[in-house]
């Protein structure tokens, strides 16, 4: 018998005014090879990537630019300020990725990913710094996805302060650690989410593979940010199938809603009505 569908299974994710059909945004740096760059993108299934406007090279040493990589008729671009340790840095930065963009006619342009690091050993955010830089790029227009540690307190004051998403971090940038504080991911998403449902919370950074977007997904963030992951995996492209997949199965499993967690063992069938057996008779 065939069974169908009689609701949709989700809908798109809200960032920013632009209506997203995955929940999985993925960056183009780390990668061995602009091509496997290119391969892994398509395999995630991703609609918007992250350009470091800083960091990246935009040609590479072979003369091949990241651009002629890129199907900018397909992903929306969004630029991040990775690589910065000030507020007026970070919004220099993303005033520059606005130029950029903006000569490709890339809906990107107005986007910001903001990152505002303190130190380059623990890459953690400089609060401070971060909510200056938000605070200032709102004003001038941006669209701001905004890093952040996952202190509850501080994901509230960014969203205060005009962000279009709030990204706390599940560990460290590109530790593999995965969800190290699922129950301050909980609190964020309750706070940020309290009579605004359909804030965009995005987990970003810490991810080492595919289980750990789905427990991200699970917990009931919007969607998940991820590069190492996929880019320093033995198979990128394997990779970033695998974190395609388990982005859907987690927001699906989130919204299907998961059984109590129990102290004992519960029947999967009823006991009463079982016909007992007793030998020899």
């Amino acid at each position: 018998m065939t069974t169908t569908l009689t609701h949709s299974l989700d809908t798109p994710l809200n960032v920013g005014g632009r209506s997203l059909a995955s929940r999985l945004i993925v960056g183009t740096g780390k990668y061995q090879t602009y091509e496997l760059m290119q391969q892994s993108l398509d395999a995630s299934g991703a609609d918007v990537i992250t350009v470091a406007v800083r960091r990246e090279r935009l040609v590479n040493e072979q003369g091949e630019s990241l651009l002629d990589y890129i199907d900018t008729d397909r992903y929306t671009i969004l630029p991040n300020t990775a690589g910065c340790f000030t507020a007026e840095d970070a919004v220099r930065v993303s005033r520059l990725g606005r130029e950029l963009l903006d000569q490709i006619d890339n809906p990107g342009k107005d986007w910001v990913k903001l990152e505002v690091l303190n130190d380059k050993k623990t890459l953690l955010p400089d609060p401070v710094g971060t909510l200056e830089a938000t605070a200032e790029l709102v004003k001038d227009g941006f669209k701001v996805l905004c890093y952040t540690s996952d202190d509850p307190v501080m994901a509230a004051k960014i969203k205060e302060a005009g962000a279009a998403s709030v990204m706390p971090a599940g560990s460290p940038i590109g530790s593999g650690q995965g969800v190290l504080n699922p129950n301050n991911i909980r609190i964020i998403l309750e706070l940020l989410k309290e009579g605004d449902a359909d804030y965009p919370v995005i987990v970003d950074a810490g991810v080492g593979a595919a289980s750990d977007v789905s427990v991200a997904m699970e917990l009931g963030a919007d969607g998940v940010l991820l590069n190492t992951a996929i880019a320093h995996a033995s198979d990128p492209v394997r990779m970033a199938h695998a974190t395609n997949h388990a982005c859907k199965a987690g927001r699906l499993s989130y919204l299907a809603g998961r059984i109590p967690k129990k102290l004992y063992a519960t029947a999967s069938s009823p006991w009463d009505g079982v016909i007992s057996y007793i030998p020899g008779e």
